[in-house]
């Protein structure tokens, strides 16, 4: 599994993953779940005394151009929007400083160019548009990117349903 970002909150976390094949991020995410599960459970004695997440993870697939660049940014300066810390590189528990060291471990992909001004784009807030339209991806699993990308990715990916409105179809005045 190739890890592009991570921010690890105080409530829950962010993952960028770009799985190799089809199932791998199903696999990887159950591994990922049970072993934190178990292993939180453990620390605290809470061995097999009740659930530890809230609900299954929320996935949705991201094109390969500024769209990817906006998730990034988006996940790494989480800590920030959750007023948690003033500048995103100060959040420990982020793929940011990591990336700044040059860790081997991220996978950043060849679309994805990171220059001296990345930290400045990672600082500066998303615009309401693009944090409503991510949000929207995150709620209804909808693939994000520019519109005939996500209506080909959906179809392709037999996401339709993401593309309609939510609730039962209005009936017809006759």
């Amino acid at each position: 599994m190739r890890i592009c970002a991570y921010a690890v909150m105080p409530n829950h976390w962010h993952l960028l993953l770009w799985p190799e094949c089809d199932g791998e991020l199903a696999a990887f995410m159950q591994r990922l779940t049970i072993t934190h599960v178990r292993r939180w459970q453990e620390h605290r004695g809470y061995a097999g005394l009740g659930h530890v997440y809230q609900g299954r993870y929320k996935a949705f697939p991201i094109a390969e151009d500024d769209h990817l660049v906006t998730v990034l940014r988006y996940v790494e300066r989480n800590a920030v929007r959750a007023e948690l810390v003033p500048k995103a590189e100060d959040w420990s528990w982020s793929s940011l400083p990591g990336w700044l060291r040059g860790d081997p471990l991220l996978w950043r992909g060849e679309i994805l160019v990171h220059d001296e001004k990345w930290l400045e784009r990672v600082n500066k807030p998303l615009s309401a548009g693009d944090l409503q339209r991510l949000r929207h991806s995150v709620s209804r699993g909808r693939p994000f990117g520019g519109e005939p990308w996500t209506r080909e990715t959906a179809i392709r990916l037999g996401l339709e349903s993401c593309l309609r409105p939510r609730g039962r179809p209005r009936k017809e005045k006759s």
